[in-house]
């Protein structure tokens, strides 16, 4: 796959086994799953985050595989998922990080370069979301009011 911001084509990266029945040492059940997603959303882990802990201290390898349904979908039937998704969200802290260095360091161009392509991940991952529904087509991006996004 290439990469976005340069003419690179790496292929390194890690990938999901193309098997996606649930293995025999799995001990819990889909509503058992979900009743730990719902826990730990409360507790406010992203997504990312609840698949992480059902992975290294419950052993779940794929929640999907065990429920038919990813976290983010359990999170919106149990109306806990947040206004924002997370990668956008994300990429705005990320954004944010990127502003108050380039603001303390005037000369960094570097810094200055990283801001526009954050930005522009920005713009096009707020396109996608708008075309598919998940943010409503008036939803705009401001720098300006970033940190109220994620505050």
């Amino acid at each position: 796959m290439g990469r976005m911001h340069s003419g690179k084509q790496g292929k390194s990266g890690s990938s999901k086994p193309v098997d996606k029945t649930v293995p025999g040492w799995v001990s819990y059940k889909a509503s058992e799953v979900e009743s730990l997603v719902v826990k730990f959303a409360k507790q406010a882990k992203t997504s990312s985050e609840i698949g992480l802990l059902l992975r290294d201290t419950y052993g779940i390898p794929s929640v999907k595989a065990l429920t038919d349904k990813k976290i983010v979908q359990i999170l919106k039937e149990k109306k806990i998922l947040g206004e924002l998704p997370e990668d956008l969200t994300n990429l705005i802290k990320k954004h944010i990080a990127i502003m108050k260095h380039v603001e303390e360091n005037n000369h960094d161009m570097t810094g200055k370069r990283g801001m526009q392509l954050t930005e522009s991940k920005i713009k096009r991952l707020v396109k996608y979301y708008k075309r598919t529904d998940v943010l409503p087509d008036d939803w705009m991006y401001d720098k300006k009011k970033a940190k109220l996004f994620i505050a």
